[in-house]
């Protein structure tokens, strides 16, 4: 299996809980390297250009408000199959859906607030880190 990178955002409703150190040990635990990573505040001009994919979505009005209601934690996290294992480890986008034993499941609050967010295809993983942290921040 090839050694891949992939975005994650802890969000805000995990911020706010405080229970970013237990998701980081999930990724960790499943094997995944946390090789770089920045708590911040997103502007609603930037959540918007991150999330332009959805411009067009009813509900992208309500992402982009939510994703900036308080700090997220972005993190490129590293290791075998990282894309998929990631998705894996975070469980169903609706935590009514996911897994016993996922971040989602666990940590979820609804659909929106999931608590975590991860790239789904090694492009958009590739732009997504691109999107937040420059080649010379990645530290692994």
């Amino acid at each position: 299996m090839p050694v891949e990178r992939t975005l994650s955002i802890i969000k805000p409703d995990a911020t706010r809980r405080n229970i970013t150190g237990a998701i980081v040990a999930r990724f960790e635990e499943a094997g995944l390297r946390v090789v770089a990573q920045r708590r911040t505040q997103l502007t609603l001009a930037k959540a918007q250009q991150f999330y332009a994919v959805h411009k067009e979505r009813a509900f992208f009005d309500d992402l982009c408000s939510f994703m900036t209601s308080g700090p997220v934690v972005v993190q490129v996290l590293e290791g075998e199959d990282a894309i998929a294992k990631n998705r894996e480890v975070m469980g169903a986008t609706n935590p009514a859906n996911a897994d016993e034993g996922t971040i989602r499941h666990d940590f979820g609050e609804s659909v929106e607030a999931n608590s975590v967010h991860g790239s789904d295809a090694p492009e958009t993983a590739a732009e997504e880190i691109a999107f937040f942290f420059a080649g010379t921040e990645i530290v692994g």
